[in-house]
């Protein structure tokens, strides 16, 4: 089951998350707003919704190569990078792979992913 959205979520996140809901039907989602971290630095909003880690566990991506797994998540969020969010981190995952990366197996700390 994916995490619920708090009170302090602003639009962009919301939509972040109902998009990546409705796409993938993650047992996992996690979204951070990193933009405070990059006031001042080229793309910052001063909306404070820029800069974004997402983290997804889905079994869609079972098998999937990392490289397929970013141009689906790019494509479900469609228009939102095309003006609203500036940098986006996109960790996708599959729900063998978080047991791998719990068990401490992946290479650098990432799990390992085909």
């Amino acid at each position: 089951m994916s995490e619920q959205p708090t009170p302090a979520e602003g639009p962009v996140t919301r939509a972040l998350r109902s998009c990546l809901e409705r796409a993938f039907a993650p047992e996992r989602l996690e979204i951070e707003n990193q933009s405070e971290r990059h006031r001042g630095h080229a793309g910052w909003d001063p909306s404070g919704e820029s800069h974004f880690a997402v983290t997804i566990v889905s079994s869609l991506f079972t098998g999937m190569p990392r490289l397929e797994r970013q141009r689906r998540v790019h494509a479900a969020l469609g228009t939102l990078l095309e003006g609203r969010i500036h940098a986006l981190s996109i960790r996708a995952l599959a729900p063998s792979e978080t047991e791998r990366d719990r068990a401490g197996r992946g290479r650098r700390g990432q799990p390992e992913v085909p």
